[in-house]
């Protein structure tokens, strides 16, 4: 069964999301927008070991955390490789990665299988992840929105292909953005001005 722990992190308050099987003591963190200790203490209390970071984008907002955290534990990285040509402006300096990942990959981590969506619109290399009925959706898709696409590497026509993959999947699922509230993918369907749009 997923088990999910959501934060907010940073002067952003970005939707940072450790998840695991409920029986693992490894976890995956989803966007450490900022405030590696927040993190670390959480992986403290509860006797966890952090297997990878997953980000959704390389955003600054989104990415605060990764390397103290992978310093400190000696984690894995994953980044859409599309993302490495964002300009240091918009990523606080050089995005730190160890792996990449892209559409269709298929992840085995914390006793989970997390599928990979890349969906740019966003950013080049903006991806959803997939866990079971759950979308970490970053900032592809939010309640009753999208994410900008007027930053270098934002592509409106490419977030609106996006947003069609995304209602076109089968069935309903939660969705878990990167800022706000969490929804669902039927709600959004139904009421998302953009997601109307495709």
């Amino acid at each position: 069964m997923l088990k999910i722990t959501a934060m907010e992190l940073g002067i952003y308050f970005v939707n940072c999301y450790l998840i695991r099987e409920e029986a693992s003591k490894t976890c995956v963190c989803i966007d450490p927008g900022g405030n590696a200790d927040k993190v670390l203490k959480f992986l403290a209390e509860n006797d966890l070991t952090l297997e990878a970071i997953l980000l959704t984008h390389g955003h600054f907002d989104h990415v605060g955390a990764v390397r103290e955290l992978a310093e400190k534990t000696g984690c894995k990285v994953y980044l859409h490789a599309a993302d490495l040509t964002l300009p240091e402006k918009l990523t606080a300096g050089p995005l730190y990665c160890t792996d990449h990942y892209d559409d269709g990959d298929v992840l085995h981590m914390a006793g989970l299988t997390i599928r990979v969506m890349h969906t740019p619109g966003h950013t080049a290399g903006s991806v959803c992840l997939i866990v079971d009925d759950t979308i970490f959706s970053g900032d592809t898709l939010f309640c009753g929105s999208c994410g900008r696409t007027d930053l270098p590497g934002g592509d409106p026509e490419a977030i609106l292909k996006s947003l069609a993959r995304l209602k076109a999947l089968d069935g309903d699922y939660k969705v878990l953005p990167g800022h706000n509230r969490a929804t669902t993918l039927a709600v959004e369907r139904e009421y998302n001005p953009f997601m109307k749009k495709v």
